[in-house]
């Protein structure tokens, strides 16, 4: 016998699958729902409509982390270091190319250019930094800079936000990553972070970049302190920059990664968090949770086209499973990867399993570019 409840989540999942928009409401029922199974038919039946293709994408490309150095104290993040710590750093262009060099040799078109928010490095620093490798490497994509990053380029610069992303657009940067999202609720990054961009400034970062043409990606890192209510506010407003700009190309969750790898986990006065979270302490959210809410983004998310899987998070088994909940994209080799990995979560996947792992899930696999253009060569 179908209870009031299945009844009502059924309701729920048909009006999102028949392509009808989902009230904040109908979303937080989702994230309390128990059903992973129903909730993810329906999410891949919604993938189904909108990827009708025979084939499901990834990416090459690699995570350089320019610096490491961090004005901002995040309670999650194992990889910033203060500014005079003896392990902060600065790549040199040497280091830079070599490694940009190695990412082409191994077919990538595209590198994931972060770092920190460093106090001392100037606007005129970062222009030079990307006309320096575009002038090398003019095909490769400098998919690059979270949103907080760019905030602090505004703020350092006191420049006004669109002529700074203006000014880094000359100089050669492609594309944005959604990095810093975390949870878009000034309560919960105001417990996870301090001296970091709040949520309107990370949209507006996005809106003033989808002005000037450029697309960019989202993100969300869930299971920490926030709230299920939190969890699809997050998503409400990212559906309502999308439908304001069109500037997103794709939406990417994981679960937080329980750090223990930095020296100020656990120690509040040095790491001076006063009134902070000691996220070392908060339990991590499993496999069942990251498939329920990526499937619930791909059912709430109706004008983001598309969805990747986080298997540099959750491992081989976990990321092919969420093309089945919603994900049409295995998202990148990740050649390199820094800051998850300093937390404790070190997932690597050659190209041939990730092109296995498509396969296994029963469709083609293609290499794509940031723009979700197929860029490889099929051999019929």
């Amino acid at each position: 016998m179908i209870t009031a409840v299945e009844q009502d989540i059924k309701t729920i999942l048909d009006k999102a699958v028949s392509g009808e928009r989902l009230e904040p409401a109908e979303g937080v029922a989702l994230l309390q729902s128990h059903d992973l199974a129903a909730i993810g038919q329906a999410a891949d039946a919604v993938t189904k409509r909108l990827h009708p293709e025979s084939f499901r994408t990834y990416n090459i490309d690699r995570n350089i982390n320019y610096s490491n150095v961090c004005a901002a104290v995040c309670d999650f993040c194992a990889f910033y270091r203060p500014v005079g710590h003896a392990e902060a750093y600065v790549l040199t262009e040497e280091v830079l190319f070599q490694k940009i060099q190695e990412t082409i040799d191994l077919g990538g078109d595209q590198i994931l250019l972060q770092g920190g928010l460093h106090p001392k490095l100037s606007l005129e620093w970062y222009e030079e930094l990307l006309r320096s490798m575009k002038a090398k490497f003019p095909n490769v994509n400098i998919h690059g800079f979270s949103p907080p990053e760019l905030w602090h380029f505004h703020k350092i610069s006191k420049l006004p936000l669109k002529t700074v992303l203006q000014r880094l657009k000359d100089a050669g940067l492609g594309s944005l990553p959604g990095g810093g999202g975390e949870i878009l609720v000034d309560r919960v990054r105001k417990l996870i972070t301090r001296g970091k961009v709040l949520t309107d400034g990370w949209l507006e970062v996005n809106q003033a970049w989808h002005e000037i043409g450029g697309k960019s990606t989202c993100t969300m890192m869930f299971g920490h302190v926030e709230t299920l209510e939190e969890r699809i506010e997050h998503l409400d407003r990212l559906r309502k920059q999308q439908d304001e700009t069109n500037g997103f190309t794709a939406f990417i969750c994981w679960t937080h990664q329980a750090p223990d790898q930095a020296p100020w986990f656990g120690k509040d006065a040095e790491a001076g968090r006063a009134g902070g979270v000691d996220m070392s302490q908060v339990p991590e959210a499993g496999a069942f949770e990251y498939l329920k809410t990526q499937a619930v983004a791909r059912l709430y998310l109706d004008n983001i086209p598309n969805i990747q899987s986080s298997w540099v998070t959750q491992g081989e088994k976990v990321g092919q499973l969420a093309l089945s909940f919603g994900a049409n994209d295995m998202g990148s080799l990740m050649i390199e990867e820094n800051v998850v990995a300093q937390a404790g979560t070190v997932f690597h996947l050659s190209l041939e399993n990730i092109r296995r792992c498509i396969s296994e899930a029963g469709y083609q696999p293609r290499q794509r570019n940031v723009y979700y253009e197929l860029i490889d060569q099929v051999v019929v």
